[in-house]
């Protein structure tokens, strides 16, 4: 059985990562394990300025450590009226990384006087895989969305409670997981990826 390492210690996110490729995991015989399973491995500093070089930073630095095919995403949201922020900064806006309700609760309050119909926004996501071999293969998806003016729901994360979904009534943390992985920015480019991983692993 191959193994494919996600490049994560996010818990959160080795539970999502896990469930999108669900269906390549009976499909081509893959063991997914998560980088905490490898003790050597050290953090990356993702020190790149984009979604797609931080996502690629840590995809080819575990591989390279490992020996093993890794898939490393990473993510945050873009909000329009503040040309894009947080974006690669979304994890520690409130200045502590995985600080997940002080960093709603700053970005609520900056934009406390912005209007709902400047509030559009979107989850970003970059998903790299790296073979050991050194081939990187790179996806992105996104999901767009309204900001709410406080939170809702309690089935996701970070910035879920606060997106509220073009074309629902709901945030993505009022989904529930089958029902997020789906339309998720995260989702959209797993799966996308999930393609390569067929072309190399199967």
């Amino acid at each position: 059985m191959t193994k494919l390492v996600l490049a994560t210690r996010n818990a959160h996110k080795v539970v999502e990562l896990r469930e999108i490729l669900a269906d390549l995991v009976e499909e081509i015989g893959l063991e997914i394990v998560g980088v905490s399973e490898f003790p050597d491995v050290e953090d990356v500093v993702e020190d790149g300025v984009t979604f797609a070089e931080n996502a690629t930073l840590k995809a080819v630095a575990v591989a390279s450590a490992t020996g093993l095919p890794a898939i490393a995403d990473d993510s945050g949201l873009a909000v329009d009226v503040l040309g894009g922020a947080p974006g690669i900064f979304s994890a520690r806006w409130a200045g502590e990384h995985g600080g997940d309700r002080a960093n709603v609760d700053l970005l609520l309050s900056q934009l406390g006087d912005v209007k709902d119909e400047h509030r559009a926004a979107g989850f970003v996501c970059a998903a790299a895989l790296a073979m050991p071999d050194g081939r990187v293969f790179l996806r992105e998806g996104q999901v767009r969305g309204t900001l709410t003016r406080a939170p809702r729901g309690t089935n996701g994360f970070g910035y879920d409670p606060i997106l509220l979904v073009d074309g629902d009534t709901r945030t993505l943390a009022e989904y529930d997981s089958d029902q997020k992985n789906a339309i998720s920015h995260r989702g959209k480019a797993l799966r996308a990826l999930a393609a390569d991983l067929r072309e190399v692993l199967g």
